[in-house]
């Protein structure tokens, strides 16, 4: 039951990071110690799972699926998008600044806490750093391409489909992919509305995306694992700019229903802000929200290597009691 609990909380944590553009709910499930669970259960999906369910019925197909942390997790996301989305729009329209200093803080110590991770490193890692830095700054830039695809349900789909794709991955938002696509005012209004048809329509292209990127990201960690936390360092460290708290827009274009699509921003000073706006740069509060963030994920990065020490600890003594019944049972024989 507590293992529950902290898998629902997880995933409310996801929800809530998944509701704000800028964000990634994989960052949360990064630091909170479940990201390769995640990815190793989501690609669990698929034949192999009617496989599993013919040879031991429905016992077994609980376990290939591992039901008992996708259920707790799903119910935590789902709660926490429905409840959180009017939080959300509120905050992002009254206080801005105070809502992107506490993300940017959060997001900044998610790099630092996943490049202490690999023991292994090498010069070349280097590459896919690079690589997960540069496609973090011109990812967002390539979206607005998907509203040209014409059919109203079929942008849906695709938008689904990389949205989902991006909540994989630690530092890409994918509620930013979908503001930069012209979908993000779209599907939360779907979601506050519980507008079945729109969310079906979503949902069909988060499964294509969870089928197909899910297998990628866990071969990836099967077989290449160091540099595959290299590039979602670079992922989380390229995606910081979007979520500084002093910046102008400086280039957009309209989306087919009017809403503003942000492509480019100039990045300032808080006294620069200040003068730009006339408003006030909020610098205490800011600061002190970037702070908490960052004191956030180092508190549930310790937690879970603290944890993760103890299961370690108590897996020993019964591995042990395991070799010495095997040699009991070798004996009798």
């Amino acid at each position: 039951m507590k293992r529950h609990l902290g898998i629902f909380l997880r995933g409310a944590g996801m929800g809530a990071a998944d509701a704000v553009p800028g964000v990634s709910g994989g960052t949360i499930a990064f630091v909170t110690g479940i990201y390769e669970e995640l990815i190793h259960t989501i690609k669990q999906f698929g034949p192999s799972a009617f496989v599993a369910w013919r040879r031991g019925g429905l016992p077994m197909l609980v376990v290939h699926l591992n039901l008992a942390f996708v259920v707790p997790l799903l119910v935590g996301i789902a709660a926490s998008l429905i409840s959180v989305a009017h939080l959300v729009v509120w905050l992002m329209d009254d206080h801005p600044l105070l809502l992107n200093g506490f993300f940017f803080g959060l997001v900044a110590a998610s790099a630092l806490v996943v490049s202490r991770h690999p023991a292994d490193w090498k010069w070349w890692h280097l590459l896919p750093l690079v690589l997960g830095l540069v496609l973090a700054h011109f990812l967002p830039a390539l979206m607005p391409l998907v509203m040209q695809i014409g059919s109203p349900n079929l942008i849906l789909v695709v938008g689904g489909a990389i949205a989902i794709s991006a909540l994989l991955l630690p530092g890409v938002s994918g509620s930013f992919l979908l503001l930069t696509m012209g979908l993000y005012g779209t599907v939360m209004q779907g979601i506050r509305s519980f507008d079945l048809g729109l969310i079906a329509i979503f949902g069909v292209g988060c499964l294509i995306g969870l089928f197909v990127f899910s297998r990628l990201l866990s071969w990836l960690l099967r077989h290449y694992h160091t540099a595959t936390l290299q590039l979602l360092v670079g992922f989380i460290i390229g995606s910081l700019p979007v979520l500084w708290p002093w910046r102008e827009l400086v280039r957009y274009q309209l989306g087919p229903e009017g809403q503003m699509i942000p492509l480019d921003y100039r990045y300032l000073t808080p006294g620069d802000y200040a003068l730009l706006t006339g408003e006030a740069a909020q610098l205490v509060a800011v600061g002190a929200l970037m702070l908490a963030g960052a004191a956030l994920v180092l508190l549930l990065d310790r937690g879970g290597r603290r944890a993760h020490s103890t299961r370690q600890a108590g897996a020993a003594p019964a591995t042990g009691a395991a070799r010495e019944s095997n040699k009991e049972e070798g004996s009798d024989a």
